[in-house]
């Protein structure tokens, strides 16, 4: 993860999405989840370093943004938007969103072959949204503000974050 402010870290690495966090007065605010599971456990760890995790948001359906929610449970209430919730890991007749996550690993996390359940017990809980919204969201965590603005397009969910303080966007793709 870089540290891109003295609250915000990022990574620019992660296949697919820059999985980020805010550290706040009142505990971390995640923001998507790597689709890698040994990255997902290491951010997860990174991020408590810095305190509680209060909330994972996703800022879109697609499997590189929320494949790694599974690894952040507990951590926090999950949000996103309406559009997120409904096709959350939805298999389509184009694409099997637990097949395509787990195509990568034996190339791009052959640590993480042993992290990941199988099918079934993904689909228990993968640790979908329990905060889902339409339109537009703002939550307060600590002193930082997180606005969260419904931007369709991509995807019909899609979500920028917007943290005035700190004067930063996190814009999913």
């Amino acid at each position: 993860m870089q540290q891109v402010t003295p609250s915000v870290f990022t990574s620019t690495t992660i296949r697919g999405c820059n999985p980020s966090y805010v550290v706040t007065s009142d505990g971390v605010v995640v923001i998507d989840t790597p689709q890698l599971p040994t990255k997902a456990v290491d951010m997860r760890r990174k991020a408590e370093e810095h305190g509680t995790i209060r909330y994972v948001i996703n800022t879109e359906h697609h499997v590189d943004h929320i494949f790694g929610n599974y690894f952040f449970k507990g951590a926090g209430h999950v949000v996103h938007h309406k559009g997120v919730y409904d096709n959350f890991m939805v298999p389509t007749p184009d694409l099997d969103p637990f097949d395509y996550a787990i195509e990568t690993i034996p190339t791009d996390d052959p640590e993480g072959a042993s992290l990941v359940p199988d099918r079934d017990v993904y689909y228990k809980d993968p640790n979908k949204g329990e905060l889902v919204f339409a339109g537009d969201l703002e939550l307060r965590v600590g002193k930082h503000t997180f606005v969260l603005i419904h931007t369709p397009g991509h995807t019909p969910g899609q979500t920028a974050v917007y943290v005035p303080e700190e004067r930063v966007v996190f814009t999913g793709d």
